[in-house]
Formats: C-alpha cells, structure tokens, sequence
C-alpha cells in the first residue's frame, strides 16, 4: 500500500489549524453581548425609572467613565425631566452601540442623579430607523418602533415636562440702572435722617 508523502501530513495539519482560527475568530463577536430578552408590557416598564422618547442634540464621548448624550424630549411616559436632559452612556463593553446627534431614540433607563440618566446598553431602548429593513430591534423585541410608541403612550400616558430653571449669572455683574440708583440714593438719606433724629431724641 502507498505512504501518503510526508509533506500532505503536514499541509493537513495546518488546514485544520487554520479553520479552527477562523471557526473562533468568527464565532466570537456572535457571543460577546448576551443581553436577555424582554418583553413589550407594563412589567418590563416597572423596571424603569425614566421612559421617553426624544432627539439627540449633541454628544460628548468619553473623556472619563461616561460620555453624555443631550436629549431633546418629545415625549416622556414615565419619571421628572426637562425638555432638554442629559443620558449618561459608557462608550465601551460590548454591547456599546453608540449615540450620534440628530437620531431619535426611546429611552429606558434609571437616574443617575436629579438631572440626568444612566443609559445601560441592554435596557430596552431603541433607536429609530427610517428604513424597516434596518431595524434589528424589531426581530429582537418583537414590535416595531411604532407599536413600542403607541404602547407606551396607550399604557403610560403621556406626562409633563418640568420647566427649566432659568440661570441669572449675566445679571450679577449688571450695573444698577438709574431708577434703581435713584432709589438707593433716597433709601440711604431717609436712613441717615431717622437716625439723626433719633440719635436727637435719646440725648434729650
């Protein structure tokens, strides 16, 4: 019977080496983020502090632990928040998707201080896609954009918006108009006076 050459052996081991490298490299990515399912009901709400839906205004990406996306609220379901109100996000892990400006999102999360949220990748928020095809949450979640929004409206209501708290630091440094110096003027010599006469008065 004929020996296979010893060169075969050898191009047959490195073959099957290689498919294993593939087999792992392109396997891997498959199962790094492992999120758990959720379901679209007012339980999987209770889970939530904050519920909204709103447009990304600008995004700072980490310079720390979180970037900060700034929202724009169209619509909040659940919580307290501005019209305008900051989503703390880590640009990391692997289940990191990134926010960019200008995307509409619905956004689950949880406070992580008065003014702003925590955002964890594998809550259920969302983002909205122009083109259905494209929208990988709907096989996941088993809705689409638009019946997550009519839920939430329908199950949640929709709730007001706080006001924003209107900063008055340029006015510090604002000089005193001229009713306003006029004013201080008479409210100082009427002080002056009461106390002349006063001080009259007790060395009588």
């Amino acid at each position: 019977m004929p020996t296979l050459p010893h060169n075969f052996h050898i191009r047959k081991l490195v073959w099957r080496v290689l498919l294993v490298v593939l087999l792992l490299n392109f396997s891997e990515p498959l199962s790094a983020c492992q999120c758990p399912l959720t379901t679209l009901s007012l339980k999987e709400s209770d889970k939530y502090e904050l519920i909204f839906k709103g447009k990304i205004v600008s995004v700072k990406n980490c310079e720390g632990k979180f970037g900060e996306a700034l929202f724009e609220i169209d619509e909040l379901y659940k919580g307290n928040a501005t019209p305008k109100f900051t989503v703390l996000f880590e640009c990391g892990g692997e289940c990191a998707i990134g926010f960019n400006a200008g995307e509409e999102w619905i956004i689950y999360s949880r406070y992580k201080q008065i003014n702003n949220a925590l955002m964890d990748w594998c809550s259920r928020s969302r983002k909205f896609f122009k083109f259905d095809k494209e929208d990988f949450y709907t096989e996941t979640y088993g809705n689409d954009y638009e019946d997550e929004v009519k839920f939430l409206r329908d199950s949640l209501k929709l709730h007001r918006l706080l006001k924003e708290e209107k900063k008055d630091d340029n006015n510090r440094n604002k000089l005193p108009g001229l009713s306003d110096t006029i004013y201080l003027l008479l409210g100082s010599i009427a002080a002056v006076v009461i106390f002349l006469i006063l001080a009259r008065r007790f060395k009588n």
